[in-house]
């Protein structure tokens, strides 16, 4: 059945990109399908490297290619970093220190350029850090300053208005939606309107498939959905990354597009 609507154009972004080989076969294939329009890199990640030069050749000119700032993953032998409950705590009780905000988030953004040979068409945060207090200040300020004439896109994390009764997304959303949205529009920044794909990382491939069917039902212009699928691996998410890989690969979601009258498209083309 088609659901009569006026078009829709959504984006559709793959978190995580680099942080392993799953997660980037994943992105190249759905990216080089049209199933998804925007991939958020992870310049810490063990795969980023090597998955960045792939990227260069199968998907540049074909999806966004984006920063997915990080402040809170463990990698192996990395520097240490606060989980994501004490850096938000942190970050709201003003114990961020500025500085190293403002050097983390050029030291990631020297590394995208170094290895994408590009500068960021939007940059974004893993576990949404890019929006908390005095991180989306340090963020904000190193954009203007680095690429004046080419501002990336950030991404809004707002639930639409369905979800905001939903916990996760309103979670998200409240965290720092708004005030990094009165930052970005004072700034002359671009981004989606809402933000769609939050929950548990929980279920079965129907549960998934369900999920997808409400987001797309909510879905406006210039929405973003955010995906975390891979084709293997084995990390924390590893279930609920096949189950996302498996369904959006699928010509089960390609039709739900057509009957929800959505088509996958890319936010800086706006």
């Amino acid at each position: 059945m088609t659901h009569s609507r006026e078009p829709t154009l959504l984006a559709v972004c793959i978190d995580d990109f680099g942080m392993h080989d799953g997660v980037n076969q994943a992105a190249l294939e759905l990216g080089g399908a049209g199933r998804v329009s925007a991939v958020a890199c992870m310049v810490d990640g063990p795969a980023w490297r090597d998955g960045a030069q792939a990227m260069q050749h199968g998907l540049k000119g074909k999806v966004d290619i984006g920063l997915h700032l990080d402040l809170t993953e463990p990698w192996p032998g990395g520097a240490r970093k606060p989980s994501h409950p004490a850096l938000v705590l942190a970050a709201y009780a003003g114990r961020v220190p500025r500085a190293h905000a403002r050097d983390e988030v050029r030291r990631q953004l020297d590394a995208f350029e170094d290895v994408a040979g590009m500068a960021p068409d939007f940059v974004d945060g893993h576990q949404h850090v890019h929006q908390l207090p005095i991180i989306r200040e340090a963020l904000i300020g190193e954009l203007l300053q680095r690429y004046p004439k080419r501002l990336p896109w950030i991404r809004n994390t707002a639930p639409p208005a369905h979800g905001r009764f939903e916990l996760k997304p309103r979670i998200i959303g409240m965290l720092g939606s708004a005030a990094l949205g009165r930052l970005a529009q004072a700034g002359g920044f671009r981004q989606n309107r809402h933000l769609l794909g939050a929950y548990g990382f929980d279920g079965a491939a129907q549960a998934y498939r369900q999920r997808v069917c409400r987001w797309l039902a909510q879905a406006q212009d210039h929405d973003l959905l955010m995906c975390h699928p891979a084709s293997g691996g084995n990390d924390a998410l590893a279930r609920a990354r096949g189950i996302e890989y498996a369904f959006l690969r699928s010509q089960d979601f390609a039709e739900l597009l057509a009957q929800w009258n959505v088509s996958v498209t890319r936010l800086s083309a706006r």
